[in-house]
């Protein structure tokens, strides 16, 4: 398989667990270069990683994870402060200014072509790293798998958060985004996403599975029963599997039948993901 690259944050979620908080790993990319590497794709992580306590634990987090792309900080680690409700879904309060984690510049971003890229969540709207993350993402020639993440808590502005989903939509191949997502952006379906010229769009329902859209046809795949712990990670985990499957099949060969597979398995993945604490996606063996 080709070399993968995921940028965007790598950061610190403080999750409760029993009347405390527990400092684990996290941030999108970071969850979706751990989940390909479990995955046996050769990734190599694009984003800023502190020299702080924090940042060792990354660095250790991301053990699989190819980190000579990652660019070494003496900026502090961001922070996400996770509240959990009686579902387990996830939400956030984050502490991100002066950050390693969105400290994206062009003197360090990195020179080649990777068989594809993965890109999104915060590191695509905090300034003024997501500026310079843009330009370099778009003068690469090679697939865009974009995850917008939606969140709200940090940039509540909603016009200016749909000109920043449209301007990375308009160089992606492959966009993800949940229902939420597109009900915050308040759009009616996906069409706008196909009409910028994205080939495939994957709608996630949460406990109703997901919906794979291309400009001829729509997929539906059931979600798989599971008993939640929390949500943390299962978006993340869907988009390793999706980035799997452009990597394998092409862009193009994800429809009809494939596309149900390729599906299937995002489902099963995440599933694997909600049954336990954090951002913890299945490795190869657990998946197959």
């Amino acid at each position: 398989m080709s070399v993968v690259w995921v940028a965007g944050e790598a950061l610190i979620d403080l999750v409760p667990r029993e009347g405390s908080r527990t400092s684990v790993v996290g941030g999108g990319a970071a969850n979706t270069a751990k989940a390909l590497a479990k995955l046996g794709i050769d990734t190599r992580f694009v984003g800023g990683i502190s020299n702080d306590e924090y940042g060792l634990a990354i660095r250790e987090e991301l053990n699989e994870v190819d980190l000579s792309l990652a660019h070494p900080s003496s900026l502090p680690t961001a922070l996400a402060v996770v509240s959990l409700d009686e579902s387990g879904s996830a939400s956030y309060e984050f502490k991100l200014e002066g950050t390693a984690s969105f400290d994206f510049n062009d003197s360090w971003l990195p020179v080649g072509t990777p068989g594809a890229l993965h890109v999104g969540t915060l590191a695509t709207v905090i300034e003024p790293g997501c500026n310079s993350l843009y330009r370099w993402a778009s003068l690469l020639n090679v697939p865009i798998v974009y995850d917008p993440n939606i969140r709200p808590s940090v940039l509540g502005d909603r016009e200016k958060y749909r000109k920043i989903v449209l301007q990375w939509a308009s160089i992606s191949k492959l966009v993800k985004l949940s229902e939420e997502d597109l009900r915050w952006l308040d759009y009616p379906n996906v069409s706008f996403l196909l009409d910028l010229g994205v080939e495939l769009v994957v709608l996630t329902k949460g406990d109703r599975g997901l919906t794979g859209f291309t400009r001829l046809s729509a997929v539906d795949v059931s979600a798989t029963p599971v008993k939640v712990v929390d949500t943390v990670g299962a978006g993340d985990t869907v988009g390793a599997i999706l980035l799997e499957g452009v990597v394998k099949y092409g862009i193009k060969e994800l429809v009809e039948n494939r596309l149900f597979a390729v599906l299937s398995r995002a489902a099963r993945a995440a599933a694997i993901t909600c049954s336990r604490p954090g951002a913890k996606p299945p490795n190869l063996f657990e998946l197959n």
